[in-house]
């Protein structure tokens, strides 16, 4: 059992480092806590299901100092509802920013001060009194945030950034106030360090909300898709209704320009949907009678009538928007360094704020300027860089994948994927397009193709084979009328029989005609026996004869043809240095033919399930790192076995539950643009980390020998946590290399 909890109060790494502790400390209990996405993961062994419940985690969250309710699935909850929600969190963000207008306005004549210092006058140009009068408001009102947060975390036994902000500020603060209140000689009051430290943290948090915010608005997006009406068909009549009323086998109308609302299958109409919201692709693609409509596409043309099949958190959007949110929300590897550090990171901190005040009082004699000194490492120590590294660019890295049709299912296969050095495909279905087509057509009597092709496709209509349908397929493209058959027998897996106009016509597979007393001599004696061979060579082509009577009328050659994309994915998977295979149950003449056309080496043929599951374990016992991508029940083995899993299938379900990796759109660039999209994700999670290290490693000694103020190092704590948001935000222009070029 799982529940997800969404979390309020959290101001940096530590807290959610100690909120996770908190709720691990629960029988039974693992838990996972996202600062950047204030979010809490909870699995909840079967033994204390009854035990554990959202009010006891709930209950745990609030002793430890913070807030959390149940987080609601979109696609469940009320649309008034969602949109208070959305109101709320916009006014809070609205309030803080007016906090930090009025404390910045306060801040203007410290300013001010400051410039004429550097300028050479006094350091106290503003009185005294005035400087109290300003920065207490700042102090007490603006900062009472802070002296909040510190309380919660020394209650529950622990240290945060508030902690840092509130000993920090209140140090220069209080100093200042004995100074100004019990003149010291020689001494100055930093009224203004306090402040603009104040002011400043205060900037920093809301342009990283602001930013944070963006960084989630992938998966708003994908919410947003859905629209909140149905137009519902009854009885002839079309009503508007609100989602919520619409269920599965009811009628709907979508009206050309419209959003579909729920997934559904089409009962009348024709027309081009855009399906980019899925697929990533483009171009609109032709619907009629029978397919199927998913919610959040967009009908572009004519009007279409549909039965719904799926509504709500059913839909293929909103398992789409579940798996980018348990994404978003997953910890990557890379990441555990980073909660290491964060755990004890504060009380380091404030050790060497201590040591910092001790050895500059003796050093230098001078209290005062070693107590700034102190101020300005905890201020500068906050660790807020270092819990947002990884998990924003994650958050952007997945929600750009799914804007991409590229549904990623943890951050822990994200990471994996860059160090991918192998890459397995299935050939049916995954190189090839799986519907065999109609390649070749050699006419052995005085019938012309198109006369020789409506029999053909007469006799096999209504036949449930692959190559039945694409011989009736071909038929409808080039719009040919079908002759009117009788008598029509089935020879399951071999040919059809039919009588027309009182004569016998077979269509099959040589070996069927053979059995029938046909006489196939013919497709060597008139020339076509190296055009067959050819095609059966190169293609990997299957041979199907139809005959009249006893004698061969023509022959139909039909093959699976490799997907367009495969060639070009295989020449910029060896540009990442990938090697790719070919693994297949299919046998080596068909194999060579789609690995020769799509530039693949390693072949592997005749491969049972069982059998390319050995070659993922073998590739990986020499110390690669195997990626894997299909798309049957047959290829499930090695799908599970392999280090990344990638499943074809425009929006299978299934695929959606068992792979790493779900491609929307059946091209094989997206399988490149995955393992592309990875590094790139991987390469700002590190440059992240780096800043985030770099501005403590660099600021907590510059801080404690004097060369940063205060209120410098406020500054810099600010600008630590904004670079790294708004280098993960970078990851939103990444664009596919493949398709631009």
């Amino acid at each position: 059992m799982t529940i997800d909890l969404n979390l309020s109060g959290m101001t940096c790494a530590a807290c959610a480092v100690r909120l996770e502790k908190v709720l691990n400390r629960l029988d039974g209990v693992s838990a996972h806590v996202n600062f950047a996405t204030e979010t809490a993961h909870v699995e909840i062994a079967e033994n204390v299901v009854g035990a554990i419940t959202a009010d006891t985690l709930i209950a745990a969250v609030q002793r430890a100092g913070f807030d959390a309710k149940l987080s609601v699935d979109p696609f469940l909850e009320a649309d008034a509802h969602a949109h208070a929600e959305e109101e709320k969190r916009a006014t809070q963000l609205k309030r803080e920013r007016n906090i930090l207008i009025v404390a910045a306005l306060l801040c203007l004549p410290f300013l001010w001060q400051m410039v004429l210092m550097l300028t050479g006058h006094s350091h106290e140009v503003l009185p005294s009194w005035s400087q109290f009068l300003l920065a207490a408001p700042i102090q007490f009102i603006a900062g009472a945030r802070f002296y909040k947060g510190a309380w919660h975390a020394l209650c529950s036994g622990a240290a945060n950034m508030d902690v840092l902000v509130a000993l920090g500020t209140s140090c220069a603060f209080l100093l200042s106030l004995v100074v100004w209140l019990w003149p010291l000689p020689d001494q100055h009051v930093y009224f203004e360090a306090s402040a603009v430290i104040i002011t400043l943290v205060l900037f920093g948090k809301w342009l990283e909300a602001r930013a944070r915010a963006r960084a989630s608005a992938a998966l708003k997006n994908l919410v947003a898709l859905q629209p909140n009406t149905v137009l519902r068909l009854s009885n002839g009549v079309v009503e508007s209704v609100p989602l919520a009323q619409i269920h599965p086998g009811d009628a709907y109308l979508v009206r050309a320009g419209d959003t579909v609302p729920v997934d559904g299958t089409i009962a009348a109409g024709h027309s081009a949907l855009n399906e980019a919201m899925l697929t990533g692709e483009s171009l609109p693609v032709d619907k009629s009678i029978g397919d199927t409509v998913f919610a959040g596409t967009v009908n572009t043309s004519g009007a279409l009538e549909c039965v719904a099949t799926a509504v709500g958190h059913t839909t293929l959007l909103a398992g789409i928007v579940r798996q980018v949110a348990q994404a978003q929300s997953s910890r990557a590897p890379i990441q555990r360094l980073a909660d290491r550090v964060a755990a004890v990171f504060v009380p380091a901190v404030l050790g060497i704020a201590v040591l910092t005040l001790i050895a500059n009082g003796f050093a230098l004699g001078d209290w005062a300027q070693a107590l700034l000194r102190a101020t300005a490492v905890l201020v500068i120590a906050c660790p807020c860089a270092l819990g947002l590294a990884t998990p924003t660019a994650l958050i952007v890295g997945v929600g750009r994948a799914a804007q991409a049709g590229i549904l990623i299912k943890n951050a822990e296969a994200l990471e994996r994927a860059e160090q991918i050095d192998t890459l397995l495909f299935d050939k049916t279905g995954t190189l090839t397009t799986g519907t065999p087509h109609l390649i070749a057509l050699h006419s052995l009597s005085d019938l012309d193709e198109n006369a020789l092709l409506s029999m053909a496709a007469a006799l096999e209509q209504g036949v449930n084979h692959p190559l039945a349908q694409a011989i009736v397929a071909t038929a409808q493209a080039r719009g040919l009328a079908l002759p009117e058959v009788v008598d029509v027998q089935q020879h399951s897996g071999l040919g059809v029989s039919a009588s027309f106009n009182g004569e016998t016509w077979r269509i099959g597979s040589p070996a069927f005609l053979k059995t029938q007393g046909i006489d196939l001599a013919t497709i060597e004696s008139l020339g076509v026996k190296d055009a067959v061979k050819e095609a059966e060579k190169e293609a990997s082509a299957t041979r199907v004869v139809i005959a009249h009577g006893t004698q061969c009328q023509g022959v139909l050659l039909l093959a699976d043809t490799i997907r367009d994309s495969a060639a070009s994915t295989m020449t910029a998977l060896r540009q990442q240095r990938i090697t790719p295979y070919l693994v297949t149950g299919d046998h080596e003449l068909a194999a060579r033919s789609i690995a020769r056309l799509a530039g693949i080496d390693e072949i592997r043929t005749q491969q049972l399930p069982q059998d390319k599951r050995a070659l993922v374990i073998a590739l990986q016992q020499e110390h690669r790192v195997v990626g894997m991508v299909g798309d049957g029940v047959n290829d499930a083995p090695a799908l599970a076995q392999a280090d990344v899993s990638f499943a074809m299938g425009a929006g299978s379900g299934s695929a959606l539950a068992a792979a790493d990796m779900t491609l929307l759109r059946n091209d094989l660039t997206m399988v490149a643009d995955a393992i592309d999209l990875s590094r790139a994700t991987l390469q700002k999670i590190r440059q992240n980390l780096f800043f985030a290290f770099v501005y403590n490693v660099l600021g907590i000694p510059l801080a404690a020998l004097g060369f940063l103020s205060p209120v410098l190092a406020g500054a810099a704590m600010a600008l630590s946590s904004v670079s790294v948001v708004t280098n993960a935000l970078l990851l939103k222009r990444w664009r596919s290399r493949i398709s631009s070029e």
